[in-house]
């Protein structure tokens, strides 16, 4: 199918507004609060994926993986403020894809939309991936794949329901978790009073770890570590279905971020205290031993149950949000119409959601470190082009300026674009590699929909209702 251009709006037909009505009436349900929002951002996140990566960091930046994350939550702190500022601007779905299109055009829109698409796409895959191989660790005589494909057929269901259903399991995922932390903070501190010569500071310095000393480790680990503050981009992609979007998104993404930051560092430091090392029997399952450390297996099961779920819940929210960027691209005419679609029952795109589930498919055959690999590009593309993008709208195109709006307008997004560069310089070969080819995929075809360049490529038709 030749996809269609909305450059222009077609005779007979609305325009695709802030409310998403569609040509036949239907729309988006604005059912979202700050709560509910919030939320979606921290299960997005995993509350517990410090785990995922801690013998990684803990071992590369000499045991002080506290220090990476107090790094990180500053660098993601400015560039979650430029989306909640490009959300006020623009409260529509399709994050850095939308921001960027009405910041710098739909040809460079539709590049960002293309990286976050990779992005969003990969992100469900691991999820399914480490579902697998903890339930078979948990059953070995069921294979990993079973476990992959009733994940991916549950979520795909949930999804096709709409963002309700999403949310209400959001509470159970939240609450298994946070009961978990609770439990894990309650028993290792447990653990560490009375222990002698304690020093408060070792989760920040490293000491009682053996490890490379020197800033640049440290900054090395909270470049691997700021993919785990992607909640706040998902938070963004909402928009249309959230209660009075100018107002309540950028509290929502401010909050989705201080709140993961705190959860990620008190858990780091509370973990080093516990088991103050920085080399592991497996550094892939450093986690366990730390846990085990604090609570013994029975807190260790508990651990893989939370995960699991947490895993589940996330695999939930990011397909819901990859479903939405490619509905907004399909209402675009960048992808075929048919995509940019509601279910007149369900009010969800449900095209978008089968093409995701059968691309996380790909989860049986692909591993992990080439699916991280390729979504750090996506991610660092993204937060680049978002705080650009306010630099563009507010201050050139509204010339809002003067002191106040110098700094805010500025100052602040340029700082937040200049760490997002530093990050770049710390991506490995693969993930430059294998984002690059992406990128030319996304070029080529761009150039067949605007038959090589020579019309406007399509974009969103954006108009307050």
């Amino acid at each position: 199918m030749t996809p269609t251009f909305n450059t222009d709006t077609p005779a007979g037909e609305k325009p695709v507004g802030p409310t998403s009505v569609q040509p036949n009436g239907q729309g988006w349900r604005r059912v979202l609060g700050v709560p509910s929002l919030v939320l979606l951002g921290l299960v997005y996140m995993v509350p517990l994926t410090i785990f995922s990566t801690y013998g990684i960091v803990v071992e590369l930046t000499g045991g002080r993986l506290s220090a990476a994350y107090a790094v990180t939550l500053v660098v993601m702190l400015f560039t979650a403020r430029s989306y909640g500022r490009m959300s006020q601007a623009f409260p529509f779905g399709g994050s850095a894809y939308t921001y960027a299109t009405r910041s710098f055009g739909a040809g460079l829109g539709f590049m960002a939309g293309w990286s976050l698409l990779l992005d969003y796409l990969l992100l469900p895959m691991i999820n399914y991936l480490l579902i697998g191989i903890y339930m078979e660790a948990a059953f070995p005589a069921i294979p990993a794949w079973v476990f992959m494909i009733v994940s991916i057929a549950a979520v795909t269901v949930l999804n096709v329901l709409g963002i309700t259903a999403i949310a209400k399991a959001n509470f159970v995922v939240v609450g298994l978790q946070a009961l978990f932390i609770v439990l894990f903070v309650a028993l290792g501190l447990s653990s560490i009073t009375g222990a002698g010569n304690l020093d408060l500071m070792a989760p920040f310095t490293g000491a009682g770890a053996e490890g490379a000393g020197g800033l640049s480790p440290i900054f090395a680990g909270s470049a691997i570590l700021c993919l785990s503050y992607l909640g706040f981009d998902a938070v963004s992609t909402f928009a249309e279905e959230t209660k009075d979007p100018k107002r309540n998104l950028p509290k929502a993404i401010m909050l989705t971020t201080v709140l993961a930051g705190v959860i990620f560092l008190g858990l780091a430091y509370i973990s080093h205290l516990v088991l103050p090392v920085s080399t592991f029997n497996d550094v892939d399952s450093a986690a366990i031993e730390v846990i085990g450390k604090a609570g013994g297996q029975l807190l260790v099961a508990f651990f893989t149950a939370a995960y699991i779920a947490g895993s589940l819940g996330s695999a939930l929210t990011s397909q819901a949000s990859v479903s939405r960027i490619i509905h907004s691209m399909g209402r675009s005419g960048v992808f075929p119409a048919a995509l940019g679609r509601l279910h007149a029952r369900f009010g969800t795109p449900v095209l978008p959601i089968l093409l995701t589930s059968a691309v996380s498919l790909l989860a049986l055959v692909l591993d992990l470190l080439t699916i991280s690999s390729l979504i750090s590009f996506g991610a660092l593309v993204a937060f680049s082009v978002v705080n650009l993008a306010v630099i563009k709208h507010y201050y050139f195109d509204q010339k809002d300026r003067g002191t106040r709006g110098a700094i805010h307008n500025l100052v602040l997004p340029a700082i937040g674009f200049a760490l997002t560069v530093w990050l770049w310089t710390s991506l490995s070969g693969l993930s430059l590699g294998f984002g690059l080819a992406w990128a030319s995929v996304g070029f080529a075809y761009l150039a067949f929909l605007t038959r090589g360049f020579r019309q406007s490529a399509p974009q969103l038709d954006l108009k307050e209702a």
